[in-house]
């Protein structure tokens, strides 16, 4: 069974801020607008070494995507930079309209997402937001797992023309994917191989699916782990290649079931290859304030909950 060294607990919004800094050396069509959270998003960096190409808009958000929209008829690389409610739920409209019905290449970067935005509480935990943005025509929709994926991210979607979402969250969390990591939009990317379930994960999720593969190897049970760091567009054929082999899989997220990872899953498997499926995520409920480990109990997104959901699907085979 192969192992992942956690080469120490980092937030993945400082992966973001590190990936953005890079972009500011390497890419002169860059630029940053950010709504007031500026420490928040880990844009310091780039505001003080680029201080012409980043735009401080205050709260103000819809107006942020539309300066963004604007700029991308003049050839700039605009990213946005807010909370994931903020970035989401409160500028819907905007996106819809200014940014996905007219493609513009904006990047719309979302930091605190999920439940682990911990004790700020509900109103601040989107736990919707993958599901609004999976739904617009042309939204890519990117939802990575630690510090290194998430700077190799914000790196790789520059180079790609048209809107996305990038999702990120507050926590330090295990660090285990590779520094020079080649990151491809819409790849999944194989963690461990296995014969008897399939683990499909996103986000924080995706070490908590390893660390549940551990425990499920010691009961002799074979899993294999896939991290979905793109939700849209899906690596449809990566999944069904793994489930023909497993006979049934476990989808893992910090997001409501409704609309999330493991509805995209289903539909993916119902049109092509119908298999047992269980879900791991938040089950069409708001959060509430705790610190963010709490909360992942409280609410099963954690290895235990995996455990017992893959053996549960396994039954079902």
């Amino acid at each position: 069974m192969k192992t992942y060294e956690n080469t120490g607990n980092k937030d993945t919004r400082s992966g973001f801020g590190a990936g953005l800094e890079v972009l500011g050396k390497t890419n002169e069509d860059v630029v940053a607008l950010c709504a007031d959270l500026t420490g928040s998003l880990k844009m310091d960096a780039f505001k003080a070494n680029h201080p012409e190409r980043f735009f401080q808009v205050g709260i103000a958000e819809a107006n942020m995507i539309g300066l963004a929209a604007g700029m991308t008829i003049g050839g700039k690389i605009p990213f946005t930079g807010t909370f994931a409610n903020f970035s989401t739920g409160r500028v819907y409209d905007q996106i819809r309209q200014s940014v996905a019905y007219s493609g513009k290449n904006v990047k719309i970067c979302a930091s605190h997402a999920g439940l682990t935005l911990g004790e700020d509480g509900a109103t601040h935990q989107i736990l919707e937001d993958v599901g609004l943005m999976k739904m617009l025509p042309g939204m890519t929709v990117i939802n990575t797992c630690d510090y290194n994926q998430t700077k190799a991210a914000t790196i790789a979607i520059a180079a790609h023309n048209g809107p996305v979402y990038l999702r990120f969250g507050r926590p330090k969390v295990a660090n285990f994917t590779p520094e020079d990591q080649s990151f491809q939009i819409g790849k999944a990317v194989h963690l461990q191989e296995g014969s008897d379930v399939t683990i499909v994960a996103t986000g924080h999720l995706v070490w908590e699916a390893l660390e549940a593969a551990k425990e499920l190897h010691e009961a002799g049970i074979s899993a294999e782990v896939i991290n979905i760091h793109t939700i849209k567009p899906l690596d449809d054929e990566a999944i069904i290649a793994s489930v023909k082999k497993t006979g049934c899989v476990v989808t893992a997220e910090e997001h409501n079931f409704l609309g999330g990872l493991g509805e995209s899953v289903a539909r993916t498997l119902a049109t092509s290859h119908p298999t047992p499926q269980e879900f791991v995520a938040t089950q069409d409920t708001f959060g509430e304030s705790g610190t963010p480990a709490q909360l992942m109990e409280k609410y099963g997104l954690n290895a235990a909950a995996i455990v017992k959901a893959s053996k549960k699907v396994i039954t079902r085979k």
